[in-house]
């Protein structure tokens, strides 16, 4: 259950209460549950730290896709179970055979990671990540794919790949660079020097440090007041926000066209308008 959350929030939140809501999916290594059009995800593989291995990327693919088609989901909450977010790639699974011959690590990378990073960043509905502890190789890449990101004072993060031989994946090479920059995100992946929670949010990897015990009221109340808002809308910040680094100014500005006029046929545009005119909250549907 949310808690922390203003009257003016719970009261629009009321609305989405009277909407059926489908059951989240019973998983082995996620939990999954919705309440009031958030879907909270929790990695749930806490003696290893919420490292991945291929049920749970599975999993976690699975829950993304359940959400991107059920309407009553506005906003999605993940986090981490235990002392940690995510400790990347569970190497049990992942290590030599017997028999000397090596894992195919880009099987890994295609039917696991991709799939994921991929579905936070299609997702029309914007990703809120609780980091609660260490974030490191493909966790840490998971936990900076999502759009906006709190982090316990206790987390910290790393680009690990280094240490064993093998490139940053999980959108790694893609997000870093554009976050910090060429210089830095080199130095991250190559040293793989572990980075506090202050320093990410110094340097823009993350949005905001918060301390342990309020990490999840905090993380909780913002995707509960996302919930809130116009998903079509927020949406199509994300779709724009997405085209703009692969394309030039004139591009996006043409697409900034497109979206803008999609935008003002919505339900929420009107109802933000009017509510605006009549000097009164808007309730929004995400509609």
């Amino acid at each position: 259950m949310l808690t922390g959350l203003s009257l003016s929030t719970l009261n629009a939140l009321a609305q989405n209460a009277l909407r059926p809501t489908l059951c989240a999916p019973r998983m082995q290594h996620l939990l999954f549950d919705i309440d009031h059009g958030v879907a909270r995800l929790t990695l749930n593989r806490p003696d290893v730290l919420n490292s991945f291995n291929r049920a749970m990327a599975r999993e976690l693919r699975d829950a993304f896709g359940s959400i991107a088609t059920n309407d009553t989901v506005r906003a999605v909450l993940l986090t981490g179970a235990g002392r940690g977010f995510c400790a990347g790639q569970d190497l049990a699974e992942a290590s030599p055979r017997p028999d000397g011959s090596l894992p195919d690590l880009g099987d890994f990378v295609r039917d696991g990671y991709n799939p994921i990073i991929r579905a936070i960043r299609t997702l029309e509905k914007p990703v809120v990540c609780a980091v609660n502890g260490v974030a490191a190789g493909a966790g840490a890449n998971l936990a900076f794919a999502c759009d906006i990101v709190f982090a316990s004072r206790d987390a910290s993060f790393i680009q690990s790949f280094a240490k064993i031989g093998v490139i940053p994946d999980s959108g790694g090479t893609f997000i870093l660079p554009r976050l910090v920059g060429l210089a830095r995100a080199t130095a991250l992946t190559m040293l793989a020097e572990k980075v506090s929670a202050e320093q990410a949010e110094e340097w823009g990897l993350i949005h905001r440090v918060v301390e342990p015990p309020a990490l999840l009221d905090v993380a909780g109340t913002t995707a509960a007041q996302l919930a809130t808002q116009p998903t079509r809308g927020l949406g199509l910040i994300k779709r724009a926000l997405n085209r703009s680094l692969g394309v030039d100014l004139e591009k996006q500005l043409a697409y900034e066209e497109e979206l803008q006029r999609e935008a003002g046929r919505t339900a929420d545009y009107a109802e933000g308008v009017r509510a605006f005119l009549e000097k009164r909250k808007p309730r929004f549907e995400g509609r």
